[in-house]
């Protein structure tokens, strides 16, 4: 089971991103998906879920500025982050749970500049 992530820069406060989480050796429909960030010196903190139904779920701190998604064709779930902010500079990571075990993407790394 691997997740591989993607899609992480250097971008400008008020721009966009969307990252990407490629899930591999799982049947991807049936699991719940999650994203999270590490900013420097913090600990890492969930930020977005979705549900193997579609159902998605965020932190207070990025309602309405973070859209998470899924493409079950493509193992694929998505983090779109809209009116980036330089707080939101962090390690991003998707993860899930298989066989009652967390598996963690690598992450990729948003840097917002102001």
């Amino acid at each position: 089971v691997q997740l591989q992530a993607s899609g992480g820069g250097l971008v400008q406060a008020g721009g966009s991103l969307r990252l990407s989480c490629k899930a591999s050796g799982i049947n991807f429909r049936l699991y719940d998906m999650s994203w999270y960030r590490q900013a420097p010196g913090n600990e890492r903190e969930w930020v977005a879920g979705i549900t193997n139904g579609g159902s998605t779920t965020y932190v207070d701190a990025v309602k309405g500025r973070f859209t998470v998604s899924r493409d079950n064709v493509r193992r694929m779930t998505y983090l779109q982050i809209d009116r980036l902010k330089p707080e939101d500079t962090a390690a991003y990571y998707c993860k899930t749970q298989y066989r009652g075990a967390d598996v963690w993407g690598q992450g990729t790394l948003v840097t917002v500049s102001s």
